[in-house]
């Protein structure tokens, strides 16, 4: 992994402040070219607080074209470009169990990368080598970004 990599890991774990969607959109971008492939990326979050803005730059890194949206009212969306990005809002299920009725695994054809909105509410589904990300809004309005455990 060269230094620019590890230093913006680094970064993340310590926590990254946005001000702009594009900031964040960019920090995305960067980001992406370390996510491995088949990963799954769980991003937490309060409403605003840029997980879909964060996706949208994963996106574009990935030349995906389409626009990227929340798909909070059809759950999850499927995106192609040089990698395969299911975009999936758990906020409606109600466990892991709703997780598996979608059949989202039937979808990961390689290389793929699952970015799940709400984690938490099927935290039990998700594998232990998930990357969590924490995207909060400060009090200034500024977003932090931070990779976790």
């Amino acid at each position: 992994m060269s230094s620019a990599n590890t230093d913006l890991l680094q970064q993340l774990r310590q926590g990254v402040v946005t001000t702009c969607a594009a900031d964040t959109e960019r920090i995305a971008g960067a980001f992406a070219s370390l996510v491995p492939e088949n990963q799954v990326l769980a991003l937490h979050g309060d409403l605003g607080a840029g997980k879909t803005t964060f996706i949208r730059g994963l996106a574009r890194t990935w030349n995906i074209v389409e626009p990227v949206t929340s798909p909070t009212f059809n759950l999850y969306t499927l995106y192609q470009g040089s990698r395969q990005l299911v975009h999936l809002d758990a906020y409606r299920l109600a466990s892991g169990a709703d997780l598996d009725a979608l059949m989202i695994d039937d979808f990961l054809a390689p290389p793929w990368c699952l970015a799940v909105e709400w984690p938490d509410r099927i935290a039990d589904c998700l594998p232990d080598d998930t990357w969590h990300l924490y995207l909060d809004i400060d009090a200034d309005t500024a977003h932090r970004i931070r990779l976790g455990a």
